[in-house]
């Protein structure tokens, strides 16, 4: 199972879903997904916003637990 700290990160930066995707562009649809961490996939763009927003490497964001 892959799990995504994306609500754990927008915690510490005291960010809400419209914040992440006003910095990132993403739609408030693709980060919900991850931030409850429902997704079933998610393009490499995606992460890439994500990892440049939070200035994190991708293993930051996702955990194989």
């Amino acid at each position: 199972m892959i799990r995504c700290h994306l609500a754990r990160m927008m915690g510490e930066h005291k960010m809400r879903i419209a914040d992440v995707a006003r910095e990132t562009g993403l739609s408030r649809a693709t980060i919900t997904l991850l931030y409850k961490e429902t997704a079933q996939k998610v393009d490499l763009e995606s992460i890439e916003k994500l990892c440049v927003l939070f200035e994190c490497q991708v293993g930051d964001l996702l955990e194989l637990a």
